[in-house]
């Protein structure tokens, strides 16, 4: 494909993620944020497969970065019980995600796909009358 195509779907793309944040509210932050580390994992993944060091160590430090960025929002006041748990397991997360990349192991960032699948599945399912009410327990400001 000719690079100014790409450069142009560039922009497109960054326009497009700019108007979703602008537009979207707590709830659906959080959601994209998860979405977006597991896009991160899943390219991390793919690099592994073609020994594209360079490229999967950048997907996994956007990964760690989305995953710290939840668990630094977390609302431990409100979220008690709940944001103490998801503390853990995010700090688990990103640890696993860095022994992904330093032992090159596409397993463990199948495991950390599927913790954060279960959080984002389960966040999903908040009836949309409490989205306001929760959107600072798992991971939102």
């Amino acid at each position: 494909m000719d690079a100014r195509v790409m450069d142009a779907l560039k922009s497109y793309e960054n326009v497009a993620l700019r108007s979703a944040v602008l537009e979207a509210t707590p709830h659906q932050l959080v959601q994209m944020l998860m979405d977006g580390a597991l896009d991160r994992i899943a390219q991390a993944k793919g690099c592994m497969s073609r020994g594209d060091i360079a490229q999967k160590g950048a997907h996994i430090a956007r990964a760690v970065a989305i995953v710290n960025g939840l668990r630094r929002d977390l609302d431990m006041e409100r979220g008690g019980e709940i944001s103490a748990n998801l503390e853990a397991l995010y700090e688990y997360m990103s640890r696993r995600l860095l022994e992904a990349n330093v032992n090159n192991d596409p397993a463990v960032l199948d495991e950390v796909a599927g913790l954060l699948r279960e959080i984002r599945d389960a966040w999903a399912q908040i009836p949309v009358e409490y989205h306001e009410r929760y959107a600072a327990a798992p991971g939102a400001a």
